[in-house]
Order: structure tokens, then sequence, then C-alpha cells
């Protein structure tokens, strides 16, 4: 469906490029010719994207980045630019989530998603947003967020606030900046398999039967359904789309609550095993 040129003169940053759905975007912007670079606070993370995407006959730039820092984002954005020329959209992708009971949660274990989710992400979005306003450059920064967004959900409250915030910020800079020429868009997807996260959020392959069993659909999302969704709200095609969310769930939010809140059946012993994880 898309042209190979669609997203040809996008220079794009993917923060938490280096795995999972941030990996699959930056594979499907390569592929419909952007410039794209990752930052990521792990190195094995950015020199195996950088490896993978070689041999697909990529290149990409990296930059070792921890979002949760205001001064390495703007060190990050400097050193890729100086390479890649100015970047004209984000994407804010990099998160970090775990299921937990709220009254086992640790005032640690909250901020870290605080910090990573929605600090990361609004310290990103103001970085490049500033740049764009001061330069007169047109741009468009692109989040993910959760269907649980505008619902709340039990047993994952730190992702839930976190994903509110970046709602409420995508469409308040919308208000904000859309007659500057920046345009602010969002994704929610619906459950996906991914590296290292998956495990974090299911007790086990009976939970993840259950959550197919519960979506109309009868399936789980994959990234590539995803990325090519990012594509489209990235590209000129869109570009009076501008502080929308685009939920993508295989109806999932229509047929039930969240998929978490399932997890009220869950007895001691599985909530213990799963802090461990």
């Amino acid at each position: 469906m898309f042209d190979s040129k669609l997203l040809s003169g996008k220079n794009i940053l993917v923060t938490g490029g280096g795995t999972g759905l941030g990996k699959q975007m930056s594979e499907t912007f390569l592929k419909l010719g952007a410039t794209v670079s990752i930052i990521s606070r792990k190195d094995e993370h950015l020199n195996e994207a950088k490896d993978y995407f070689k041999v697909l006959g990529y290149k990409i730039e990296t930059e070792k980045c921890d979002i949760r820092n205001p001064e390495e984002i703007k060190n990050a954005v400097d050193a890729i630019e100086s390479r890649t020329g100015k970047i004209n959209v984000l994407i804010n992708n990099a998160a970090g989530n775990f299921i937990s009971r709220t009254e086992d949660l640790s005032p640690k274990g909250f901020d870290t998603i605080i910090d990573i989710v929605l600090k990361g992400t609004t310290y990103a979005s103001l970085e490049m947003g500033k740049r764009w306003v001061s330069g007169s450059i047109k741009g468009t920064i692109l989040s993910i967020v959760a269907t649980y967004a505008w619902t709340g959900s039990g047993y994952v409250v730190p992702s839930a606030v976190s994903k509110a915030g970046v709602l409420a910020l995508t469409r308040s800079l919308a208000a904000e900046w859309g007659h500057k020429g920046i345009r602010t868009v969002a994704i929610a997807p619906g459950a996906f398999k991914t590296e290292g996260a998956w495990s974090r959020l299911l007790p086990g392959q009976e939970y993840e039967k259950e959550i197919i069993s519960g979506n109309p659909e009868r399936r789980l999302a994959t990234k590539e359904e995803i990325a090519n969704i990012a594509a489209f709200l990235i590209s000129d095609m869109a570009s009076y789309i501008n502080g929308e969310v685009v939920t993508a769930d295989g109806g999932q939010s229509l047929y039930g609550s969240s998929m978490f809140n399932m997890m009220e059946q869950l007895p001691d012993e599985i909530w213990k095993i799963m802090r461990q994880r």
C-alpha cells in the first residue's frame, strides 16, 4: 500500500528503538525511505540493532541515552544531528511496565515507570519541540500510549498514570504547537508479544489464552501492524491529523475492560513469582 519513498526526507529519532516495537518501527521507516536514528540506555541493544540493520542493508545512527535525564537527551540529539542533519520526527516509544497489586508497589517501582514513560516522553518531546519552534522547523511527534490511558487499569497503575499523562501531553501540544507546524499524534496498541516485556506482564501461557479469547478478533496484534500505522501517521499523507490517537486493539477496549483487570483472581503465590521477574 505504501510507496517505497513515502518517508523520504523524514529524519526520525526513535527512543527505545533497539528492541521490540521500536525496532520494528525503525525497520518499517527505513524500508519507506526514511533516515533513522535510535537511542537506548543499553549498549547491547544499540549494537544488536545496528548489526541487524546492517545485514538488511541499512545504516542507522545510535546514541546511548537514558531518557530520564534531559541533559542526556540533549547531548544525544546534538550528536545525532551533527551526523544526520536536523531531526524532524520523534517517536516516543521507550517505556517500562510490570504487573503488581497496587498495595505491593514500592515508591521506587512507581517512580521508575513514571520517570521513563511520562517524564522521559515529556523531556524528549520538549527537547525536539523547542528546537523546531526556534528553528521554524515542521516536525511530528508520535507517542505510544495504551488503551487504558482513557479508562485506567488495575495492576498496572504506574503505567496507567503515565500513559494518561502522555495522552494529555499529545493533545495539549497539538493545540498549542499546531500553528507552528508541529503535529503530535499517538497510537494505543492492543496486546502484542515483545522481547522481555511479555514475561513481566503475564503470569503464564494460560493467561495469554485468556487475553486472546477475550478479544473480538481472537488474536494478538503484530508489531508490523502497529509499525504500518505509525508510518502513515508520520507521513505527509496524514498532515491534517493532529492530536489524534489511533486505537489498534482488535476491538478489545470495546469488548471489555483492560486485560489486566482479569488478574483479580490470581492467587498470592503467583504474585510472589511475578515480583521476581
